[in-house]
């Protein structure tokens, strides 16, 4: 190999984070890669999947080194063995440290096999000495590494992974000149007799091996946001539900109390019938659930009231077929019957009716109407009032089914009320149609992380082991 000039040197490092920036991006774009990269484990068919990703850009590089004079960023087969090694292991690292060493040896660099086995062994057996998120941490900021490793051994000295890599890598990158300089013909790498320049070439090796690590790193912690996110998301929702079912449980027991001395009767068919709803409640239930099956869950809520009033409350329902196997919220229709029964027509001598109302738009909305014909909302209370978090006096009730709606639909879901005093209320729900199979938890992404940690956070402090509990519950019956 004939000398080669400190300008060509410095122009061709430089390039060479650029190769590598660029072909590491490049795989991040592929969805094949990232599954096989982020697998917790992975079978040899994963390795070897993996292992040709990387490798066959980089071989085409060793290819265009040898044919092509001074094209020599293109190069990287030491800095690809390393990352293979820390990345899949010795042995997956080895096998590509061969395919890139085969254009080298055709072109009579006999050295390039060897050395590409011993250091896919080297960073292989060193990845099994150190933990895996030692690995991916791995900086390429060789100055801020040293600087942390400084400053942490002037406190607590101990044995810094990281700086050992990087003194690993760039130890080796020394001796691979140093035998590129003594068998110039025999193996490629390179080497310049400034110092200044054969340090820039060793400092320059652990950035190659390291960008890869941080791009892909980078993908790693978004896949774990997104699936904090959506673990967070779930967590919400039974939260949500969680606190539904007690609500329900109380204002049921309530009734049945105001029946048993005077209606014995009554009161134990509807026990029967709660027991009925509550062998359902004890199922796990999905977030989602056909319409049909929520209209189902309706019908035996409905049953107990229908005891209590007998004829003065009646049921209609206008559904329209094409809705009945749209996805909804489980349980988000009972919160509004309960409140059209309880505050809209109870407090009526004559009772009244409960209408239910579903079809689908022509944007592609399923829209649910729960109207009745009570007393309506006084006219000194704002309708938008009823959709307003705690302190509003509203209930849990209407704030549970306002939340719930916000997880799990974002800005693509809406609630409306309207209510005319002495005329009725009608509570109308927008959502888009899902069929079945068809819910993303992560459809509303940032929306959902920002909301889910606050409501979560608030359903905890409900759950209070001083007796704060029992109180919460009781104030949840209220309106």
């Amino acid at each position: 190999m004939p000398h080669i000039s400190p300008s060509l040197i410095l122009i061709t490092l430089l390039v060479k984070l650029g190769v590598a920036a660029a072909t590491s991006s490049s795989l991040a774009r592929s969805k094949v890669f990232k599954r096989v990269l982020l697998a917790e484990r992975r079978t040899p068919r994963e390795v070897a999947e993996l292992v040709a990703m990387i490798c066959v850009p980089l071989v085409l590089g060793v290819l265009a080194r040898v044919k092509v004079p001074n094209f020599l960023a293109a190069d990287l087969s030491f800095e690809t063995c390393m990352l293979l090694g820390l990345m899949v292991g010795p042995l997956g690292a080895m096998a590509g440290g061969v395919a890139m060493a085969l254009p080298a040896v055709l072109h009579q660099e006999y050295w390039a096999l060897p050395v590409n086995l011993a250091v896919a062994a080297v960073a292989g057996s060193f990845a099994k000495f150190v933990d895996r998120e030692e690995v991916w941490s791995f900086s390429p900021m060789i100055d801020l590494s040293i600087y942390r490793w400084v400053t942490r051994n002037l406190r607590r000295p101990h044995l810094d992974r990281q700086v050992l890599l990087l003194v690993l890598i760039a130890g080796l990158q020394l001796c691979l000149s140093l035998l590129a300089h003594l068998y110039p013909r025999r193996y490629f790498s390179l080497y310049s007799s400034e110092w200044w320049v054969e340090l820039l070439i060793c400092a320059n090796a652990p950035i190659v091996v390291g960008i890869p690590l941080k791009i892909w790193n980078a993908i790693r912690v978004e896949r774990k946001l997104e699936e904090q996110g959506r673990l967070l998301l779930e967590a919400r929702l039974d939260a949500l539900q969680r606190q539904i079912n007690p609500h329900f449980l109380f204002n049921t027991l309530n009734s049945i109390t105001s029946l048993v001395r005077m209606q014995p009767e009554l009161a134990r068919e509807m026990i029967v019938k709660l027991a009925n709803i509550l062998r359902v409640l004890l199922k796990d239930r999905e977030a989602f659930v056909p319409l049909r099956d929520e209209l189902a869950f309706t019908d035996d809520y409905l049953d107990i009231e229908v005891v209590r009033f007998g004829e003065k409350l009646k049921v209609v329902k206008e559904i329209a077929p094409e809705t009945l196997d749209i996805q909804v919220p489980g349980m988000l229709l009972q919160p509004l019957i309960e409140n059209s029964i309880k505050h809209g027509l109870e407090p009526r001598i004559s009772g009244g009716t409960v209408t239910l109302r579903s079809r689908v738009t022509d944007d592609g909305m399923l829209v649910i109407d729960v109207e009745d014909d009570g007393v309506g909302i006084p006219v000194e209370r704002d309708d938008s009032s009823l959709l307003k978090g705690p302190g509003s006096g509203t209930g849990i009730g209407m704030r549970n089914v306002r939340e719930r709606m916000e997880v799990q639909y974002g800005k693509l879901g809406s609630i409306e009320i309207n209510s005319r005093p002495g005329r009725g209320t009608k509570v109308t729900l927008r959502m888009p149609v899902l069929e079945a199979g068809a819910v993303d938890w992560t459809e509303n992404g940032r929306e959902v992380l920002e909301a889910a940690s606050h409501v979560v956070s608030d359903m905890m402090r409900r759950v209070d082991p001083d007796g704060r509990l029992s109180q919460a519950l009781r104030s949840s019956t209220r309106r």
